[in-house]
């Protein structure tokens, strides 16, 4: 037998009698995206910053020009607003995660 303890785990209306890992345990709890930050999804190079805080932007505008992995990617909004703050420049090299773009 482990010497893990276990939990009881309630999905829905039924009860589950389990053990849990540590890596488990120390898990990053969720939290969902904020839809007005824009995200870098793979670490790269700013090579260009199309558009201006205060500009006005639809739905697949391009924001920046990505390069990552020798590819130049367009990084597109994903939704109609109004650019707050750009958390970038030409020749940065954000991480993964890191916010580059606000909307108001």
């Amino acid at each position: 037998m482990s010497d893990q303890q276990h939990t009881t785990l309630v999905i829905g209306d039924r009860a589950y009698e389990t053990s849990l890992t540590k890596k488990f345990k120390q898990r990053k709890p969720y939290a969902p995206l904020d839809p007005k930050k824009v995200l870098c999804v793979i670490p790269g190079v700013i090579q260009k910053v199309y558009v201006k805080e205060g500009q006005r932007v639809q739905c697949d505008d391009p924001l920046f020009l990505l390069e990552a992995m020798k590819m130049q990617n367009d990084v597109l909004s994903h939704l109609d607003g109004v650019v707050m703050s750009i958390q970038v420049q030409v020749g940065q090299m954000p991480a993964k995660g890191q916010v580059l773009l606000e909307f108001e």
